[in-house]
């Protein structure tokens, strides 16, 4: 199959919303986008992309006046609800809007302690998850998750695992050398999603994109039947766009 990955559109800083929201908040009363640019030094037209995806996350809302006040979704993560159990809601509700609109089981996956873990998907009946035949901490080197998480560990960190987690065979497609895998992963473009082309299951196509926020080290991924292997790059470019508010929740 002849698919090959290209870059997409770098989404919004999360830096940037982190620094509008601390100036909504700073503003109980409410506070203009003249304003908030003003306090945060961001030229409007980055601004109004930012409040934009503010408002559609539920961070922020625009009252009578225009004016920027807090939103339901920041409010959740103080209020007497944990913190843990607020994120992973808010983070379900973006999960799910997001396989609505690609059309495909997502999936959030983690690096936690030397393990590859799915911590969140949403999948459904038009858009059923994949399914692990494998278990994901055994296949890093072949799924699309996998070798997301990689990319984002130097040499060493890779070989550890490697070394715990020995590359098998799992498809006529899956890369069985270390040297081919490593040499991949370095040459990876960090705008560009990395695929899984049948390399974890047949008959499954993958595709992720890492989610980076502080200490984090994660990915944001989505998976397709092989039937539907036509829509894997505009759906996984659409992964990459939305992939700010999923980094956003991580960071607040």
């Amino acid at each position: 199959m002849a698919l090959k990955p290209e870059p997409t559109a770098p989404f919004h800083s999360v830096q940037y919303a982190l620094r509008v929201l601390e100036t909504v908040s700073r503003h109980g009363g409410g506070v203009s986008d003249v304003q908030i640019a003003r306090e945060t030094g961001l030229p409007v037209a980055h601004l109004a992309s930012l409040l934009l995806m503010l408002r559609r996350e539920g961070y922020v809302e625009q009252v009578s006046d225009g004016a920027y006040v807090i939103g339901d979704s920041l409010v959740l993560l103080g209020s007497g609800m944990t913190r843990r159990e607020a994120l992973e809601l808010k983070l379900q509700e973006t999960l799910t809007e997001l396989r609505d609109s690609v059309g495909a089981a997502v999936y959030i996956s983690r690096y936690i302690d030397g393990e590859v873990k799915i911590t969140q998907f949403a999948d459904g009946p038009r858009t059923p998850k994949v399914n692990e035949w494998v278990d994901f901490r055994s296949a890093a080197h072949a799924s699309a998750v996998g070798k997301c998480l990689l990319t984002q560990l130097d040499q060493n960190g890779r070989r550890d695992h490697l070394s715990r987690h020995k590359i098998a065979r799992l498809t006529s497609r899956t890369i069985t050398n270390e040297k081919v895998l490593f040499s991949k992963l370095d040459s990876q473009p960090p705008t560009v999603p990395v695929l899984d082309l049948q390399e974890y299951a047949v008959g499954t196509v993958c595709a992720a994109v890492p989610l980076t926020a502080g200490s984090t080290m994660g990915c944001l991924a989505l998976s397709l039947p092989i039937e539907h292997a036509h829509r894997l790059r505009s759906a996984a470019d659409t992964l990459n766009r939305r992939a700010a508010p999923v980094v956003l929740s991580l960071a607040i």
